[in-house]
């Protein structure tokens, strides 16, 4: 799950349309990985903070490239 929006990131780039990329759902998907880190943080667990790190970390840029090709 962490790395798959990169798949949707190089259809994006093929294509050179975001239209059909939801934001509004990635932007939900991105505070459910912001809110397993912070309880990774308040655990300590590296377990739950990293992989979920990453996920955030390509659930950004995904954005990031869908509301740039949107402009």
């Amino acid at each position: 799950m962490a790395v798959s929006p990169f798949l949707q990131m190089r259809r994006m780039l093929q294509t050179r349309s975001s239209a059909d990329v939801s934001i509004a759902y990635l932007s939900v998907l991105e505070g459910g990985f912001a809110l397993w880190v912070a309880y990774g943080v308040s655990l300590g667990n590296w377990a739950l903070i990293v992989p979920n790190s990453v996920a955030f970390s390509v659930g950004l840029a995904t954005i990031v490239v869908a509301v740039r090709l949107r402009r």
